[in-house]
């Protein structure tokens, strides 16, 4: 697993035990063990995860949840800790750098953000990069569903353009902060909108951006 993967994978899983089962999280209708399901069927039932882009596939992605929420708490913290099993595309190190390290980033935030008196982060511009780079990648894809042009800016002025189109809203913030924004965590992503203000009310209302 790449380094900063591995890392949140790890903080993933002490947060999660340290907080237990019935904790909440920024993930509407999932307490911490619907989060910790959620991860471990991610990467270990190929066969149902599929579930989560495929509506044919919905039904049994349920099935399935309710299977591995129904196991012990203490199991599936251990089974996030272990990573993914060897026949897992997740074992890959490339596929891990690609995937990993912004999903645990966002789940590890689901998870601390919704506990009150919560405090940001101090993350290093290495991994600043590394998440930027990601979102770079799928800023159009997670841009199609906004109703207007959509701008993300890092503070030193670099720039991804989600969306094409007027009147422009700027998103600016420090990378973390905008993948929080773009994965639909809209509310505790610490950044600032600017732009006309109804096409600013309505970024604020797409749930998720393309995703």
């Amino acid at each position: 697993m790449s380094t900063h993967a591995k890392r949140e994978r790890l903080l993933l899983a002490d947060l999660l035990e340290t907080t237990g089962p019935e904790a909440p999280t920024l993930c509407e209708g999932w307490r911490t063990r619907d989060l910790a399901a959620h991860v471990v069927v991610r990467e270990r039932r190929p066969d149902a995860a599929g579930g989560m882009l495929v509506k044919q596939l919905a039904s049994r992605l349920e099935r399935v949840m309710a299977e591995f929420t129904a196991k012990p708490y203490e199991e599936l913290i251990q089974l996030i800790r272990t990573g993914p099993p060897r026949f897992s595309p997740f074992s890959l190190k490339q596929v891990d750098e690609l995937s990993n390290i912004v999903e645990f980033y966002v789940h590890t935030e689901d998870v601390r953000r919704a506990q009150p008196e919560w405090t940001p982060r101090e993350l290093d511009p290495v991994f600043q990069d590394a998440l930027w780079s990601r979102l770079e990648r799928s800023a159009r894809l997670m841009g199609r569903g906004v109703p207007t042009g959509l701008v993300l800016r890092r503070p030193d002025g670099q720039t991804a353009v989600a969306r094409r189109g007027a009147p422009v809203v700027t998103v600016t913030g420090e990378p973390s902060e905008l993948v929080l924004f773009a994965y639909g965590r809209q509310s505790a992503a610490k950044v600032e909108l600017d732009g006309d203000e109804n096409a600013i009310a309505k970024v604020r209302e797409t749930r998720q951006l393309g995703i």
